[in-house]
């Protein structure tokens, strides 16, 4: 009996809403993953969709920067999965910005914007500008040792967005 690994990343449930029935206006999540950018490492944090992640929990969240003066920044990107007739692919993704100071158990993060990234990776949209070098090698890195055939069959809209110069 083998056992299937299990990526992290949710692919498309054979449920999915349809447009006018009783699910209209809510979001359907079950296609969406988030990604934990700190430094030079990206892993998939699950937790981050409800702010429950490792570096979220017993963290007070505040409105405004200044307020966490000496936190440290970690990268939040919602990644949205989809099929095509090649096979799964990696359909959105967009970046925000976290600020977390561990030792005063403060942060700061803008949630309407990490809501409209969200919305934008569902939307299939690629927004990842802010990024710098670092952390578009590790989101990288990530997206292709999670499944290269899904980096392969993604858009090169995302391969250009994540090409960094040497």
């Amino acid at each position: 009996m083998s056992k299937k690994k299990n990526s992290g990343f949710n692919i498309i449930r054979g449920d999915s809403t349809t447009h006018g029935g009783y699910y209209t206006g809510t979001l359907n999540l079950s296609d969406l993953s988030s990604v934990l950018i700190d430094g030079d490492e990206a892993k998939i944090d699950l937790g981050l969709i409800h702010a429950k992640s490792s570096v979220e929990r017993r963290i007070k969240f505040v409105s405004d920067p200044e307020e966490v003066p000496g936190g440290k920044e970690y990268w939040v990107v919602w990644v949205a999965v989809d099929r095509n007739e090649n096979g799964p692919y990696y359909a959105g993704a967009a970046a925000c910005p976290m600020r977390v100071d561990r030792e005063a158990r403060r942060g700061w993060k803008n949630l309407a914007f990490h809501v409209n990234r969200m919305d934008d990776a569902l939307k299939r949209r690629y927004r990842l500008e802010e990024l710098g070098e670092r952390e578009k090698r590790a989101l990288r890195k990530l997206l292709v040792e999670n499944d290269s055939a899904m980096w392969e069959n993604s858009p090169e809209e995302l391969k250009k967005a994540l090409a960094t110069e040497k």
